[in-house]
Protein backbone atom coordinates (compact mmCIF):
# COMPACT_ATOMS: atom_id res chain seq x y z
CA UNK A 1 0.00 0.00 0.00
CA UNK A 2 2.53 2.56 -1.18
CA UNK A 3 1.89 6.05 -2.51
CA UNK A 4 3.26 7.27 -5.85
CA UNK A 5 5.76 10.16 -5.93
CA UNK A 6 4.23 13.63 -5.70
CA UNK A 7 4.35 14.94 -9.28
CA UNK A 8 1.83 16.52 -11.65
CA UNK A 9 1.67 13.23 -13.53
CA UNK A 10 0.94 11.23 -10.37
CA UNK A 11 -1.62 13.79 -9.18
CA UNK A 12 -3.51 13.54 -12.46
CA UNK A 13 -3.18 9.75 -12.54
CA UNK A 14 -4.76 9.62 -9.09
CA UNK A 15 -7.41 12.24 -9.84
CA UNK A 16 -8.79 11.17 -13.21
CA UNK A 17 -10.47 7.94 -12.00
CA UNK A 18 -12.14 9.92 -9.22
CA UNK A 19 -13.25 12.58 -11.70
CA UNK A 20 -14.68 9.96 -14.05
CA UNK A 21 -16.41 8.12 -11.21
CA UNK A 22 -17.71 11.33 -9.68
CA UNK A 23 -19.02 12.45 -13.07
CA UNK A 24 -21.33 9.44 -13.13
CA UNK A 25 -22.98 10.52 -9.85
CA UNK A 26 -24.60 13.74 -11.12
CA UNK A 27 -25.06 12.17 -14.54
CA UNK A 28 -27.32 9.61 -12.90
CA UNK A 29 -29.05 12.51 -11.17
CA UNK A 30 -29.45 14.08 -14.58
CA UNK A 31 -30.88 10.78 -15.89
CA UNK A 32 -33.38 10.88 -13.03
CA UNK A 33 -34.28 14.46 -13.94
CA UNK A 34 -34.56 13.66 -17.65
CA UNK A 35 -36.66 10.54 -17.00
CA UNK A 36 -39.14 12.58 -14.96
CA UNK A 37 -38.72 15.82 -16.93
CA UNK A 38 -39.55 14.21 -20.27
CA UNK A 39 -42.91 13.12 -18.87
CA UNK A 40 -43.83 16.82 -18.70
CA UNK A 41 -44.97 16.44 -15.07
CA UNK A 42 -43.55 19.50 -13.27
CA UNK A 43 -44.93 18.32 -9.90
CA UNK A 44 -43.13 14.96 -10.18
CA UNK A 45 -39.89 16.72 -11.21
CA UNK A 46 -40.17 19.12 -8.28
CA UNK A 47 -41.01 16.16 -6.00
CA UNK A 48 -37.75 14.43 -6.94
CA UNK A 49 -35.92 17.73 -6.34
CA UNK A 50 -37.45 18.16 -2.90
CA UNK A 51 -37.05 14.49 -2.01
CA UNK A 52 -33.42 14.51 -3.09
CA UNK A 53 -32.74 17.53 -0.90
CA UNK A 54 -34.28 15.84 2.14
CA UNK A 55 -32.57 12.47 1.57
CA UNK A 56 -29.21 14.15 0.97
CA UNK A 57 -29.66 16.08 4.20
CA UNK A 58 -30.52 12.97 6.22
CA UNK A 59 -27.96 10.64 4.66
CA UNK A 60 -25.11 13.13 4.33
CA UNK A 61 -25.50 14.07 7.97
CA UNK A 62 -23.36 10.92 8.29
CA UNK A 63 -21.00 11.94 5.49
CA UNK A 64 -18.18 11.82 8.03
CA UNK A 65 -18.14 8.09 7.27
CA UNK A 66 -16.58 9.03 3.90
CA UNK A 67 -14.61 12.13 4.86
CA UNK A 68 -13.23 11.05 8.22
CA UNK A 69 -12.26 7.65 6.78
CA UNK A 70 -10.22 9.20 3.98
CA UNK A 71 -8.03 11.39 6.17
CA UNK A 72 -7.49 8.83 8.92
CA UNK A 73 -6.78 6.01 6.45
CA UNK A 74 -4.32 8.16 4.49
CA UNK A 75 -2.48 9.10 7.68
CA UNK A 76 -2.33 5.45 8.81
CA UNK A 77 -0.93 4.50 5.42
CA UNK A 78 1.62 7.33 5.59
CA UNK A 79 2.72 6.07 9.01
CA UNK A 80 3.01 2.53 7.53
CA UNK A 81 0.47 1.11 10.01
CA UNK A 82 -1.21 -1.65 8.00
CA UNK A 83 -3.16 -3.01 10.95
CA UNK A 84 -4.79 0.37 11.57
CA UNK A 85 -5.65 0.63 7.88
CA UNK A 86 -7.58 -2.66 8.14
CA UNK A 87 -9.17 -1.68 11.44
CA UNK A 88 -10.36 1.62 9.96
CA UNK A 89 -12.33 -0.22 7.29
CA UNK A 90 -13.95 -2.56 9.82
CA UNK A 91 -14.91 0.33 12.13
CA UNK A 92 -16.37 2.30 9.24
CA UNK A 93 -18.46 -0.61 7.95
CA UNK A 94 -19.90 -1.46 11.37
CA UNK A 95 -20.70 2.17 12.10
CA UNK A 96 -22.27 2.74 8.67
CA UNK A 97 -24.53 -0.31 8.85
CA UNK A 98 -25.66 0.54 12.39
CA UNK A 99 -26.43 4.18 11.62
CA UNK A 100 -28.21 3.23 8.39
CA UNK A 101 -30.40 0.75 10.24
CA UNK A 102 -31.26 3.47 12.75
CA UNK A 103 -32.27 5.83 9.94
CA UNK A 104 -34.49 3.15 8.41
CA UNK A 105 -36.17 2.52 11.77
CA UNK A 106 -36.84 6.25 12.31
CA UNK A 107 -38.15 7.02 8.82
CA UNK A 108 -41.79 7.09 9.95
CA UNK A 109 -40.92 10.14 12.04
CA UNK A 110 -38.24 11.70 9.85
CA UNK A 111 -40.20 11.77 6.57
CA UNK A 112 -43.31 13.71 7.70
CA UNK A 113 -41.27 16.05 9.88
CA UNK A 114 -38.86 16.80 7.00
CA UNK A 115 -41.68 17.47 4.55
CA UNK A 116 -43.38 19.70 7.10
CA UNK A 117 -40.34 21.99 7.14
CA UNK A 118 -40.68 22.80 3.44
CA UNK A 119 -43.22 25.08 1.83
CA UNK A 120 -44.57 22.55 -0.67
CA UNK A 121 -48.06 21.93 -2.05
CA UNK A 122 -49.94 18.69 -1.32
CA UNK A 123 -49.22 17.21 -4.77
CA UNK A 124 -45.53 18.05 -4.38
CA UNK A 125 -45.37 16.46 -0.91
CA UNK A 126 -46.98 13.26 -2.20
CA UNK A 127 -44.37 12.84 -4.94
CA UNK A 128 -41.51 13.67 -2.59
CA UNK A 129 -42.80 11.27 0.09
CA UNK A 130 -42.87 8.33 -2.32
CA UNK A 131 -39.30 9.05 -3.41
CA UNK A 132 -37.97 9.44 0.16
CA UNK A 133 -39.67 6.31 1.52
CA UNK A 134 -38.18 4.22 -1.29
CA UNK A 135 -34.70 5.67 -0.71
CA UNK A 136 -34.77 4.68 2.97
CA UNK A 137 -34.72 1.02 1.91
CA UNK A 138 -31.09 1.56 0.95
CA UNK A 139 -30.01 3.56 4.01
CA UNK A 140 -27.74 0.90 5.68
CA UNK A 141 -26.03 0.10 2.38
CA UNK A 142 -25.64 3.77 1.47
CA UNK A 143 -23.84 4.65 4.71
CA UNK A 144 -21.64 1.55 4.58
CA UNK A 145 -20.62 2.46 1.02
CA UNK A 146 -19.62 5.91 2.32
CA UNK A 147 -17.09 4.16 4.56
CA UNK A 148 -15.74 1.87 1.83
CA UNK A 149 -15.38 4.75 -0.60
CA UNK A 150 -13.56 6.90 1.96
CA UNK A 151 -11.21 4.03 2.78
CA UNK A 152 -10.37 3.44 -0.88
CA UNK A 153 -9.71 7.14 -1.46
CA UNK A 154 -7.51 7.31 1.62
CA UNK A 155 -5.36 4.52 0.19
CA UNK A 156 -5.19 6.29 -3.16
CA UNK A 157 -7.04 3.36 -4.75
CA UNK A 158 -8.94 5.65 -7.06
CA UNK A 159 -9.45 3.08 -9.82
CA UNK A 160 -11.14 0.75 -7.36
CA UNK A 161 -13.29 3.66 -6.17
CA UNK A 162 -14.12 4.34 -9.84
CA UNK A 163 -15.26 0.75 -10.35
CA UNK A 164 -17.46 0.94 -7.25
CA UNK A 165 -19.02 4.20 -8.41
CA UNK A 166 -19.64 3.00 -11.94
CA UNK A 167 -21.35 -0.19 -10.80
CA UNK A 168 -23.66 1.71 -8.45
CA UNK A 169 -24.53 4.45 -10.91
CA UNK A 170 -25.08 2.23 -13.93
CA UNK A 171 -27.42 0.00 -11.93
CA UNK A 172 -29.13 3.12 -10.58
CA UNK A 173 -29.66 4.69 -14.01
CA UNK A 174 -30.95 1.50 -15.62
CA UNK A 175 -33.39 0.73 -12.82
CA UNK A 176 -34.69 4.31 -12.69
CA UNK A 177 -35.51 4.26 -16.39
CA UNK A 178 -37.09 0.82 -16.08
CA UNK A 179 -39.25 1.69 -13.07
CA UNK A 180 -40.39 5.11 -14.33
CA UNK A 181 -40.86 4.53 -18.06
CA UNK A 182 -41.46 0.79 -17.88
CA UNK A 183 -43.78 0.62 -14.86
CA UNK A 184 -44.92 4.24 -14.57
CA UNK A 185 -43.81 4.46 -10.92
CA UNK A 186 -42.89 8.18 -11.09
CA UNK A 187 -40.82 9.67 -8.28
CA UNK A 188 -41.14 6.50 -6.18
CA UNK A 189 -39.53 4.48 -8.99
CA UNK A 190 -36.52 6.81 -9.03
CA UNK A 191 -36.05 6.30 -5.28
CA UNK A 192 -36.43 2.52 -5.46
CA UNK A 193 -33.89 2.22 -8.27
CA UNK A 194 -31.35 4.15 -6.23
CA UNK A 195 -31.96 2.05 -3.09
CA UNK A 196 -31.39 -1.23 -4.94
CA UNK A 197 -28.25 0.17 -6.57
CA UNK A 198 -26.84 1.03 -3.12
CA UNK A 199 -27.13 -2.60 -1.97
CA UNK A 200 -25.45 -3.78 -5.17
CA UNK A 201 -22.67 -1.24 -4.51
CA UNK A 202 -22.14 -2.54 -0.98
CA UNK A 203 -21.58 -6.07 -2.27
CA UNK A 204 -19.20 -4.72 -4.91
CA UNK A 205 -17.28 -2.67 -2.36
CA UNK A 206 -16.81 -5.60 0.00
CA UNK A 207 -15.50 -7.69 -2.88
CA UNK A 208 -13.03 -4.94 -3.86
CA UNK A 209 -11.80 -4.52 -0.28
CA UNK A 210 -11.31 -8.27 0.14
CA UNK A 211 -9.25 -8.31 -3.05
CA UNK A 212 -7.02 -5.47 -1.82
CA UNK A 213 -6.41 -6.92 1.66
CA UNK A 214 -6.15 -10.57 0.63
CA UNK A 215 -5.63 -13.25 3.27
CA UNK A 216 -4.33 -10.70 5.81
CA UNK A 217 -7.69 -8.89 6.01
CA UNK A 218 -8.49 -10.01 9.55
CA UNK A 219 -4.96 -9.97 11.00
CA UNK A 220 -4.64 -7.92 14.19
CA UNK A 221 -8.27 -6.75 14.17
CA UNK A 222 -9.17 -8.40 17.47
CA UNK A 223 -6.89 -6.08 19.45
CA UNK A 224 -7.11 -2.97 17.25
CA UNK A 225 -10.75 -2.78 16.24
CA UNK A 226 -11.89 -1.35 19.56
CA UNK A 227 -8.65 0.41 20.50
CA UNK A 228 -9.77 3.17 22.89
CA UNK A 229 -7.41 5.89 21.66
CA UNK A 230 -8.27 5.22 18.01
CA UNK A 231 -12.00 5.21 18.76
CA UNK A 232 -11.77 8.49 20.69
CA UNK A 233 -9.97 10.13 17.78
CA UNK A 234 -12.43 8.68 15.28
CA UNK A 235 -15.49 9.95 17.14
CA UNK A 236 -13.96 13.35 17.94
CA UNK A 237 -13.10 14.03 14.29
CA UNK A 238 -16.38 12.61 13.06
CA UNK A 239 -18.42 14.69 15.49
CA UNK A 240 -16.85 17.89 14.13
CA UNK A 241 -17.28 16.76 10.51
CA UNK A 242 -20.89 15.82 11.26
CA UNK A 243 -21.63 19.36 12.50
CA UNK A 244 -19.84 20.72 9.43
CA UNK A 245 -21.89 18.52 7.12
CA UNK A 246 -25.20 19.38 8.78
CA UNK A 247 -24.41 23.09 8.51
CA UNK A 248 -23.68 22.84 4.77
CA UNK A 249 -26.72 20.64 4.18
CA UNK A 250 -28.82 23.29 5.89
CA UNK A 251 -27.38 25.78 3.43
CA UNK A 252 -28.47 23.69 0.44
CA UNK A 253 -31.82 22.90 2.04
CA UNK A 254 -32.39 26.63 2.57
CA UNK A 255 -31.63 27.19 -1.12
CA UNK A 256 -34.09 24.46 -2.14
CA UNK A 257 -36.75 25.86 0.16
CA UNK A 258 -36.19 29.34 -1.28
CA UNK A 259 -37.06 27.89 -4.67
CA UNK A 260 -40.12 26.09 -3.28
CA UNK A 261 -41.41 29.36 -1.81
CA UNK A 262 -41.22 30.94 -5.25
CA UNK A 263 -43.33 28.19 -6.85
CA UNK A 264 -43.19 24.71 -8.32
CA UNK A 265 -41.78 25.97 -11.63
CA UNK A 266 -38.88 27.81 -9.96
CA UNK A 267 -38.07 24.73 -7.86
CA UNK A 268 -38.17 22.57 -10.98
CA UNK A 269 -35.91 25.04 -12.86
CA UNK A 270 -33.46 25.00 -9.96
CA UNK A 271 -33.45 21.19 -10.08
CA UNK A 272 -32.45 21.35 -13.75
CA UNK A 273 -29.68 23.88 -13.09
CA UNK A 274 -28.38 22.02 -10.05
CA UNK A 275 -27.49 19.16 -12.40
CA UNK A 276 -24.84 21.45 -13.92
CA UNK A 277 -23.65 22.51 -10.47
CA UNK A 278 -23.51 18.89 -9.33
CA UNK A 279 -21.51 17.73 -12.35
CA UNK A 280 -18.95 20.52 -11.85
CA UNK A 281 -18.70 19.95 -8.10
CA UNK A 282 -18.46 16.18 -8.31
CA UNK A 283 -15.89 16.15 -11.11
CA UNK A 284 -13.74 18.88 -9.57
CA UNK A 285 -13.90 16.94 -6.31
CA UNK A 286 -11.48 14.58 -8.07
CA UNK A 287 -8.70 17.01 -7.20
CA UNK A 288 -10.14 17.72 -3.75
CA UNK A 289 -10.23 13.98 -2.97
CA UNK A 290 -6.68 13.65 -4.27
CA UNK A 291 -5.72 16.49 -1.94
CA UNK A 292 -7.34 14.59 0.97
CA UNK A 293 -5.22 11.52 0.28
CA UNK A 294 -1.98 13.38 -0.45
CA UNK A 295 -2.30 15.80 2.45
CA UNK A 296 -3.15 12.98 4.85
CA UNK A 297 -0.24 10.90 3.61
CA UNK A 298 2.19 13.82 3.93
CA UNK A 299 1.04 14.44 7.50
CA UNK A 300 1.36 10.76 8.38
CA UNK A 301 4.91 10.83 7.02
CA UNK A 302 5.67 14.16 8.70
CA UNK A 303 6.72 15.85 5.44
CA UNK A 304 6.13 19.61 5.61
CA UNK A 305 7.37 20.44 2.10
CA UNK A 306 5.43 17.51 0.65
CA UNK A 307 2.27 18.92 2.23
CA UNK A 308 2.77 22.34 0.62
CA UNK A 309 3.56 20.76 -2.75
CA UNK A 310 0.40 18.64 -2.59
CA UNK A 311 -1.68 21.77 -1.96
CA UNK A 312 -0.03 23.68 -4.81
CA UNK A 313 -0.31 20.94 -7.43
CA UNK A 314 -3.93 20.04 -6.69
CA UNK A 315 -4.73 23.77 -6.66
CA UNK A 316 -3.30 24.28 -10.14
CA UNK A 317 -5.40 21.49 -11.59
CA UNK A 318 -8.54 22.63 -9.74
CA UNK A 319 -8.41 26.20 -11.04
CA UNK A 320 -7.82 25.11 -14.63
CA UNK A 321 -10.66 22.59 -14.55
CA UNK A 322 -12.98 25.16 -12.92
CA UNK A 323 -12.42 27.55 -15.81
CA UNK A 324 -13.21 24.82 -18.36
CA UNK A 325 -16.48 23.96 -16.60
CA UNK A 326 -17.52 27.61 -16.35
CA UNK A 327 -17.01 28.15 -20.09
CA UNK A 328 -18.73 24.88 -21.02
CA UNK A 329 -21.79 25.65 -18.89
CA UNK A 330 -22.08 29.15 -20.30
CA UNK A 331 -21.81 28.01 -23.92
CA UNK A 332 -23.79 24.75 -23.91
CA UNK A 333 -26.14 25.25 -20.97
CA UNK A 334 -29.13 26.59 -22.89
CA UNK A 335 -29.08 23.68 -25.32
CA UNK A 336 -28.77 21.14 -22.49
CA UNK A 337 -31.72 22.69 -20.65
CA UNK A 338 -33.83 22.03 -23.73
CA UNK A 339 -32.82 18.37 -23.64
CA UNK A 340 -33.54 17.92 -19.94
CA UNK A 341 -37.09 19.27 -19.73
CA UNK A 342 -39.98 19.83 -22.12
CA UNK A 343 -41.92 22.23 -19.85
CA UNK A 344 -41.78 25.69 -21.53
CA UNK A 345 -41.94 27.70 -18.29
CA UNK A 346 -39.29 25.59 -16.58
CA UNK A 347 -37.04 26.00 -19.64
CA UNK A 348 -37.49 29.77 -19.65
CA UNK A 349 -36.71 30.14 -15.94
CA UNK A 350 -33.69 27.82 -16.10
CA UNK A 351 -32.21 29.79 -18.99
CA UNK A 352 -32.76 33.05 -17.13
CA UNK A 353 -30.69 31.77 -14.16
CA UNK A 354 -28.04 30.00 -16.27
CA UNK A 355 -25.37 32.77 -15.97
CA UNK A 356 -25.31 32.28 -12.20
CA UNK A 357 -24.89 28.54 -12.66
CA UNK A 358 -21.94 29.09 -15.02
CA UNK A 359 -20.10 31.04 -12.31
CA UNK A 360 -20.37 28.29 -9.70
CA UNK A 361 -17.37 26.19 -10.93
CA UNK A 362 -15.01 29.18 -10.74
CA UNK A 363 -16.28 30.55 -7.44
CA UNK A 364 -16.66 27.10 -5.88
CA UNK A 365 -13.18 25.73 -6.68
CA UNK A 366 -11.35 27.29 -3.69
CA UNK A 367 -14.04 26.07 -1.28
CA UNK A 368 -14.02 22.51 -2.64
CA UNK A 369 -10.22 22.25 -2.65
CA UNK A 370 -9.87 23.69 0.86
CA UNK A 371 -12.43 21.17 2.07
CA UNK A 372 -10.20 18.41 0.73
CA UNK A 373 -7.08 19.83 2.36
CA UNK A 374 -8.67 20.12 5.80
CA UNK A 375 -10.37 16.71 5.56
CA UNK A 376 -7.05 15.09 4.67
CA UNK A 377 -5.45 16.87 7.62
CA UNK A 378 -8.37 15.70 9.83
CA UNK A 379 -8.82 19.27 11.09
CA UNK A 380 -12.43 18.74 12.10
CA UNK A 381 -12.77 21.83 14.27
CA UNK A 382 -11.68 24.17 11.49
CA UNK A 383 -14.14 22.51 9.09
CA UNK A 384 -16.92 22.74 11.67
CA UNK A 385 -16.35 26.38 12.51
CA UNK A 386 -16.04 27.45 8.87
CA UNK A 387 -19.27 25.67 7.87
CA UNK A 388 -21.30 27.11 10.74
CA UNK A 389 -20.11 30.66 10.02
CA UNK A 390 -20.67 30.18 6.27
CA UNK A 391 -24.23 28.94 6.69
CA UNK A 392 -25.16 31.73 9.09
CA UNK A 393 -23.75 34.38 6.74
CA UNK A 394 -25.45 32.79 3.73
CA UNK A 395 -28.87 32.73 5.40
CA UNK A 396 -28.47 36.38 6.39
CA UNK A 397 -27.45 37.28 2.83
CA UNK A 398 -30.40 35.40 1.33
CA UNK A 399 -32.83 37.18 3.64
CA UNK A 400 -31.25 40.51 2.73
CA UNK A 401 -31.61 39.78 -1.00
CA UNK A 402 -35.09 38.26 -0.81
CA UNK A 403 -36.73 41.41 -2.31
CA UNK A 404 -34.76 40.63 -5.49
CA UNK A 405 -36.72 37.39 -5.96
CA UNK A 406 -35.16 34.42 -7.74
CA UNK A 407 -32.12 36.45 -8.86
CA UNK A 408 -31.41 37.39 -5.24
CA UNK A 409 -31.70 33.70 -4.31
CA UNK A 410 -28.97 32.76 -6.81
CA UNK A 411 -26.70 35.69 -5.92
CA UNK A 412 -26.82 34.67 -2.25
CA UNK A 413 -26.00 31.08 -3.26
CA UNK A 414 -22.88 32.24 -5.12
CA UNK A 415 -21.78 34.45 -2.23
CA UNK A 416 -22.11 31.43 0.05
CA UNK A 417 -19.17 29.81 -1.77
CA UNK A 418 -17.08 32.92 -1.11
CA UNK A 419 -17.90 32.72 2.59
CA UNK A 420 -16.92 29.05 2.62
CA UNK A 421 -13.57 29.65 0.91
CA UNK A 422 -12.79 32.70 3.03
CA UNK A 423 -13.39 31.03 6.40
CA UNK A 424 -11.27 27.98 5.53
CA UNK A 425 -8.61 30.04 3.78
CA UNK A 426 -8.10 32.08 6.94
CA UNK A 427 -7.22 28.87 8.82
CA UNK A 428 -4.86 27.45 6.14
CA UNK A 429 -1.60 29.17 7.24
CA UNK A 430 -2.08 27.80 10.75
CA UNK A 431 -2.62 24.28 9.40
CA UNK A 432 0.61 24.41 7.40
CA UNK A 433 2.63 25.81 10.32
CA UNK A 434 1.23 23.17 12.66
CA UNK A 435 2.61 20.17 10.77
CA UNK A 436 5.61 18.81 12.61
CA UNK A 437 8.46 17.68 10.35
CA UNK A 438 9.63 14.14 11.06
CA UNK A 439 13.30 13.26 10.47
CA UNK A 440 13.89 11.34 7.24
CA UNK A 441 14.41 7.63 7.61
CA UNK A 442 18.08 6.60 7.50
Amino acid sequence: MTTAALTRRSIFAQAWPIMLGQATVPLVGMVDTVVIGRTGDAAALAGVALGTTIVNFLFWTFGFLRMGMTGLTAQAQGADDGTEVRAMLARGLLLGLALGALLFALQWVLVPVSLGLFAGARELDAAASGYITARFLGAPASLAVFAINGWLLGLGRTRSALLLQIVMNVVNGVLDIWFVWGFGMGAEGVGLGTAIAEWVALGTGLTIAAGILGPTALEGLRTRLFDLAALKRLFAINADIMVRTVALLLLFAWFANAGARLGTEVLAANQVLMQFVSIAAFVLDGFAFTAESRVGNAIGRGRHEELKRAIRLTGEFSLGAGLVFALTTGLAGSWLIGLITTDPQVRELARAFLPYTALVPLIGVPAWLLDGIFIGATRGKALRNAAVVTTALYVATDLLLRPCGAHGMWIAFLIGYLYRAGTLGAALPGLIRGIAEKPAAP
